[in-house]
């Protein structure tokens, strides 16, 4: 047999089909700062600094891990497409940030341009519920890498802010308040635990009482943006910190935004902990200790704010339907 790319494993035509696919959909997301189409070796993106002072690029990349797992094994593709840009935007919004571009690298095993154009689906959906422009990517296909049908993403993000506006923490202290936002579920952390513990038991397709759905519905549940939340909150009061609750769980991530030289005195009891968290330790035997580590335990957003400011953060947080909890202080 004479070698090709295709024999090797590498299908070029399967790309040119994922293209094809996926042009009109990236498209979708493009406003009047995309200078380019699909095709190009870079995207260009053009500022607008109108209405800032001092502009500082704000940027982060980030993956879905082993969710992509569950996803692949249910053959549902577009929600972990949401889940990736939805989680890169929060990381830029808690720094006061408005995202502007979204970028994109898929690597399979084999590449199936009607998984990859779900995939892609899910990523203009969020960057449209966003705001933000899908300018570029990158698809790879690398067989003896991943398994035929494994797939990773990762996804980078880039947004501006002022310099002056900022939000870094340096401005806690002593007595501020640690106020929750509800996460609807493990958004995309905790996958290798909760999967080891659960699988070991449940299939995907069963449905759990406790949970009200099948556990692939649940495990699936899009990572929830609170871009929109951020910036209202923003807007209307100095807020001293956000946190978006990821690996390392409450305390991990939120003293990531306080002085070293303080600390954090959560109140566990003053929230109730979403289901699928009491089944993943109940299932795995799992400690309390090891629980608030991994998973979010039902808070995806922390904001450090002035005690005397509480009832603004409650009279804007309403106007979107979200509840502000007080789950601790900075000590």
């Amino acid at each position: 047999m004479e070698n090709s790319y295709k024999n090797s494993g590498v299908d070029i035509k399967a790309g040119e089909s994922t293209l094809d696919n996926i042009k009109e959909v990236v498209k979708s997301t493009f406003n009047k700062n995309v200078i380019t189409g699909l095709g190009h070796f870079g995207a260009f993106y053009q500022l607008d600094l109108k209405n800032y002072t001092d502009p500082v690029l704000v940027s982060s990349v980030d993956g879905v891990g082993t969710k992509l797992k569950v996803a692949i094994d249910s053959g549902i593709h577009y929600s972990v497409g949401q889940d990736l840009v939805n989680h890169c935007v929060n990381d830029i919004a808690v720094c006061g940030a408005k995202p502007m571009y979204f970028m994109d690298y898929m690597a399979f095993g084999k590449l199936d341009p009607v998984i990859a154009a779900n995939i892609v689906k899910g990523f203009s959906i969020a960057c449209k519920e966003n705001e933000v422009a899908l300018i570029g990517g990158e698809t790879a296909e690398m067989p003896g890498l991943y398994r035929d049908k494994d797939y990773d993403l990762s996804g980078t993000i880039v947004g501006i802010v002022d310099k002056s506006r900022i939000i870094d923490g340096s401005k806690t202290k002593k007595g501020d308040l640690l106020i929750g936002f509800k996460s609807n579920g493990l958004h995309t952390n905790g996958y290798s635990l909760a999967r080891n513990v659960l699988l070991n038991k449940y299939k995907l397709n069963d449905k759990i009482e406790s949970l009200n759905s099948d556990l692939k519905t649940e495990l699936l549940k899009v990572h929830k943006s609170y871009l929109i939340l951020i910036q209202r909150i923003i807007s209307n009061f100095n807020v001293k910190a956000f946190s978006h609750i990821t690996g390392g769980g409450i305390i991990g991530n939120t003293k990531r935004v306080v002085p070293k030289s303080s600390d954090l005195k959560i109140d566990w009891n003053s929230w109730k902990v979403p289901p699928i968290f009491e089944l993943i330790q109940k299932t795995g035997n799992i400690s309390d200790d090891e629980m608030r580590k991994v998973f979010n335990m039902g808070i995806g957003l922390v904001a450090i704010i002035d005690k005397d400011d509480v009832n603004s953060l409650n009279k804007v947080a309403s106007t979107l339907n979200e509840e502000p909890i007080i789950i601790g202080e900075v000590i």
